[in-house]
Parts: C-alpha cells; structure tokens; sequence
C-alpha cells in the first residue's frame, strides 16, 4: 500500500503551504510591546468573518470526526450520530446573536474570564483549571490518537527513518509534534490563516472519499453487501440492478433498533436515545459552541459584532454539509469492508484471546459483536468466567443469541470486579474506529496526487484542531492563572508563559493519547463526549443565568461549577445504565433548580455591570440574521429527510 511520489509531492507541497502562509501572515505581530498578548492569543482581534467560519470548521472537524463519528456511524448509530453536527447549525445561529454580542462587548480573553466580571474569582479558577484539564486530557489527546489511528491503519507495516508506521506511539508523536511547530511560533493567527486552507480541503477531501465508495458500492458483489443488511431478510438478488443510493438505503433502513438511517434511536440507546434530542444533547453542543475556548477563542478575535455573527452564521451552514463527508461514509466503510474492520479487530484482540488459550485465570469480557463471529469462544469464556466466579452456568441446549450471551456474561464481568478478580480488555468483533482509514486504504487511488491531496487534508485537520486546542489551553493559563499571580507581568512574559504551555500540554496529550485505543473507553467519540459532562452542564448553567438572568446571587457561579461533576459522577456511579446525554439533562436540571432557588432567596440588589471594550464596533449584521434563519430552515427540512 505504498505512496507514489506525486502523492508524497502533494502532500509535502500542501502542508508545507499551509504552515508557511500561517507563520507569514502573523510573523511579528506579537511582538509589539504594548499589544502582544492580544495579537499572539486572539489575532489582534482583526478576523474577518471568512476567516472565522473556515476556522471554526477546520478547528472542529478533525479525525475525531472522520475516525470516531464515522465509526460510531459504523456501528450500530448510522445517521442518529449526525444529530452532533445538524443540531450544532442551529446552535451556531444562536451563539452568534445571544452569546456573542456579550462576549465581545466585554471585551475578555478567555471564557473563564467573563465568570470573574459576572460572579467572582473562584468561579473563574475553577472553570479555568478545570477547562484547562479536560481541554488537554480529553480533546487534545483524542484528536492526537485518532489523526495516529489513521497513519497505522493505512501504513500498517511500513516504516520511516527506522519508525514502525504501523505503532499507535509513533503515530501520536509524528501528529503531535507537527501541530505544536506553527502554533507556538504564530498563535491564533497562524491558526487562522492556515485553516482557511484546510478547512477548505477537508471538505473537498471529504467528498472525493464519498464519491468513491458511493461508486464502489454501486459495483460490488450483492451477496457480499447483503451480509451488511440490518435487514436480515434482504434478498441478495434485490440489489443486483439497484444504484448506489438504492443499494445504501436497502442494506440500512431495516427497522429499529437495528437500521442505520433513523434519526430518532429507542429510549434505550446507551448512545442517542430519543430523550436526548430533547435536552440532553443541546448541552454539549452550546457548552462546545458557545463556551469552549478553543473554538470561541477565533469569534473572540473578531474584528466587529457583524464580521463576528457572519462567520458564525457561514460556520452553520458548513456543519449541515459535514454528515455527508463523515457519517455516510462511515456507514458505506461497514457496508464494503466489514471483513476488514473485524481483520482489524483481531489485531487489537490477540493478547486476550491468546491469554485465554493458555489457560489464564481471569474473566474474559466482550461484546455482542465479538459472540456474533466468534460463538463457539465466546460460548467457552462464559463458561469459564462462571467458573472462576463461582456463578451458575448451565450450558444452553441452543446456541444463544450473541446480544443474550453478552449479556449473561456481562452478569459474571460485574462479580468478578466486585470481588477483585482480574477482567481483560474487552474483546470487539469490529474496529469501527478504523472505518475511515479504511476507505482510504482501499478506495482512494495512488499516483495521480489525489491520495496526497486526501492524505494532506486529513493531516491538517488534525493539525488545526490540535494547534487550536493548544493554543486556547495555553491562553486560559496564561490570561487567567499566571497573570492573576503575577498581576505586574509583561506582554512578553505572557506570550512566553503561552508557548512554554504549549509544549508542556503537548506532552501530557502525548502520554495520554496511546491508551486510548482500549475499547473500554467505548469508542473515541463516546470517550470526549462522555467525559465533558463532568464540566459543560454546569459550565452551561451558570453562563445562563450569567447571562440571562441578572439579578442572580455571585455565589452561583461556584455553587453550579463544584456541583455538576459531583451530581454526574454519582449518577455515572450509581446509575450506569442512565445514557451520558441523559446524565447531562439531569444535571442541568438540577443546578437550574438550585441557581433558581439561590436567586429567589437572595437575589443581587442590582444587576452586575460588566466592562465594556469601547474599541469593538458592536453594530448587528442583518444579512447574517436572514442568513441563519435559513440554515435553521434546511436543518429542518434534512432531519424531515432523514428522521
């Protein structure tokens, strides 16, 4: 699966481009004395608004998306996971003209800022170091294992200067490495610049791979297909003159739970119940959009309110085309090559199934999935796993369904914890994370410079979105830690203390990242999105009385922050069953509850006044406002599609 040289030349060309348009365009500008801090973490606050929408995109969109939503796509969600981006358009719309007017009128640095001005400075340290903690362990080290997984998928076996491309570790430092050079040298305008580049061709590169799998799907072998169907009854011979898109919805609209292509999934979703679309998925998406450094760090550099809402409002309509580029190419991936996902998976579970031939006294774990290709095992480690915990285990006269047996050995997985005995990794039946690499290993041709141009544009993605978050963690140390301790420290000092963060939190990302291909983290996707609940439902509640209601006591802000992680952690304790969105619903509930009491006891003799930047001209864009009624519209109309 080698590279030919014109792909090798495109690839350099293109990402060496985008680096050197980054560095130039900010070369110097942080080093002006009386503005250096501001031009190196928020652009001089001169983005115009083409610049924003292409930067939210290309901070955003990165191999989280194209490994980890398009393998939950893969699996068992299908276009149930597009619901993160569809609902994310309306989202944006409303962040440009609720969240941002106050942001920008302010004139802060940092999210966490704006808790000092509303409620008081523990509020602002505690989200500032817990933002900080989350941003660099989660996101950050996610993105950098992910942007690897693509690199050992698609190279796996081949070797650079004596490095093992097939090595997870090896992977993670090429990426991790590549995204620290220009954003410690440039900052957020490097960023910005350098993702108008990418954010563009992760679109572009996005839909070449659509393409070609739609078109291999239109000539592949039906009876191949139909062992895909998630209807079990399909008759292979009912695909032999269907087109693509007819062959697409015939292997994946089967009935729920099992169809891919419904929107709406049972309230019994571990992942999206329908419950979720209700509350629990708005949180993450206005904590993400509206009050996530890393991505609200490039409407901060906004050169006006209207440049501002604009390019939130251009970012929104971008989102809509993203479950074309990601979440049906992951579905297509399972559809053409779920032989090779399952090669993949037994690559990640060799020890285990090699521990359990020998004989090893610990309890097995696996999924349906795994008891679904491989029954006669997974028969036999339930067996032994009720042996060596001391439950019942008649051996069935038929063979049980892979979904019962999972579950019964789930039963013995739980006695042995409790009872301290050893569990292995969880064994899979497919490696849905390599789903998009697997496209791209099989479909996109070598030679003609387009494998370099897809390659380049997934690299960058990676590295944008890496750059972005380094950059925002970074600045939330700088702006809200080290200059709070030393309040006398110089412009100098703090894009110092920015760039020697950055290294520092590129190497704990680095640390971090290669452990997180275990499935017990569920899927990388799952894994980001269920660890932020510990922060963003009581980030979000906070901000909204912050923001909404003013007469709200200063004391809330510590009181919803020390709260929330307190409440999800208990209810992911002691109510595992409970999906995460729901969790964040609940949690949201509760410290709206108790912010509405604190206030109704209490409430602020006077509303607070916050700073305001006399320098930002905060006159509305209508032309974004018509704009964004029109996106909310088409996202409308696709879930009507779709539902």
């Amino acid at each position: 699966m080698g590279v030919g040289l014109i792909d090798i030349v495109v690839f350099v060309v293109f990402v060496g481009t985008v680096i050197a348009l980054g560095l130039w365009k900010s070369t110097g500008e942080q080093t002006r004395s009386e503005h250096g801090a501001q031009d190196y973490f928020l652009a001089g606050r001169g983005l115009t608004w083409w610049l924003i929408g292409f930067s939210l995109i290309a901070a955003n969109i990165s191999t989280e998306q194209f490994v980890g939503m398009s393998g939950q796509a893969a699996d068992w969600l299908g276009m149930a996971i597009a619901s993160y981006e569809w609902m994310a358009a309306i989202t944006l719309v409303v962040v440009a003209f609720i969240f941002l007017p106050s942001f920008l009128k302010s004139g802060i640095y940092t999210i966490p800022e704006f808790l000092e001005y509303r409620y008081n400075t523990f509020a602002r340290t505690v989200m500032a170091v817990s933002t900080m903690i989350i941003l660099v362990g989660v996101p950050t080290a996610s993105v950098i294992y992910s942007g690897a997984k693509v690199i050992c998928v698609y190279f796996q076996g081949q070797s650079l200067l004596g490095f093992d491309l097939g090595n997870i570790t090896v992977g993670c430092w090429i990426i991790g490495v590549s995204a620290t050079v220009y954003v410690f040298a440039g900052g957020l305008k490097a960023c910005a610049w350098a993702d108008l580049i990418q954010g563009s061709a992760l679109v572009l590169g996005g839909l070449i791979v659509w393409y070609l799998a739609m078109k291999a799907l239109g000539s592949a072998d039906p009876a191949a297909l139909a062992a895909t169907a998630c209807n079990p009854a399909l008759d292979p011979g009912a695909l032999a003159d269907s087109g693509a898109w007819s062959r697409w919805f015939s292997l994946n609209s089967g009935a729920l739970p099992e169809g891919k292509l419904h929107m709406v999934r049972p309230l019994t979703d571990p992942s999206i119940p329908w419950s979720a679309l209700v509350v629990g998925l708005w949180i993450p998406n206005f904590f993400y959009w509206g009050l996530n450094q890393y991505i609200t760090q490039r409407t901060l550099g906004s050169k006006s309110l209207a440049e501002g809402q604009k390019g939130i409002v251009f970012a929104a309509f971008l989102k809509l085309l993203i479950p074309f580029v990601v979440v049906i190419p992951g579905i297509l991936a399972f559809n053409l090559f779920h032989k090779d996902l399952a090669g993949q998976a037994d690559l990640k579970n060799r020890d285990v199934e090699a521990a359990y031939t020998a004989k090893k006294a610990i309890v097995y774990q696996f999924t349906a999935g795994y008891a679904k290709l491989h029954p006669e095992t997974a028969e036999g480690m339930a067996s032994h796993n009720a042996a060596l915990v001391k439950e019942a285990w008649a051996p069935p006269a038929a063979p049980l369904a892979p979904a019962e047996l999972a579950t019964r050995n789930a039963a013995f997985v739980a006695a042995a914890k409790t009872a301290n005995v050893t569990v292995s990794q969880k064994l899979i039946g497919h490696d849905f994370d390599a789903a998009f690499p697997t496209l791209i290993r099989n479909l996109v041709p070598r030679g003609h410079g387009v494998l370099g141009f897809v390659l380049a544009a997934l690299f960058g993605a990676v590295v944008s979105s890496i750059a972005a978050m380094l950059n925002a963690a970074s600045t939330i140390f700088a702006m809200d830690i080290f200059r709070k301790v030393k309040k006398d420290a110089s412009q100098y000092a703090l894009v110092t203390c920015g760039r020697v963060c950055i290294v520092v939190f590129v190497l704990i990302a680095l640390w971090v990242a290669p452990s997180l291909g275990s499935p017990a983290f569920g899927g990388i996707f799952t894994f980001i999105q269920e660890f932020q609940g510990f922060i963003s439902p009581g980030i979000l509640g906070v901000f909204l009385f912050g923001l909404l209601v003013h007469r709200a006591p200063r004391s809330a802000g510590t009181v919803g922050l020390v709260l929330n992680p307190i409440l999800y952690g208990g209810l992911k304790y002691l109510a595992p069953g409970i999906a995460f969105l729901d969790r964040m619903a609940i949690c949201l509930g509760v410290i709206v509850v108790v912010l509405t009491v604190m206030t109704l006891v209490k409430p602020l003799p006077s509303p607070v006044v916050l700073p305001v930047n006399p320098k930002m001209d905060m006159t509305p864009s209508r032309s974004a406002k018509r704009f964004g009624w029109a996106v909310v519209a088409l996202t409308l109309a696709l879930y009507v599609i779709f539902w």
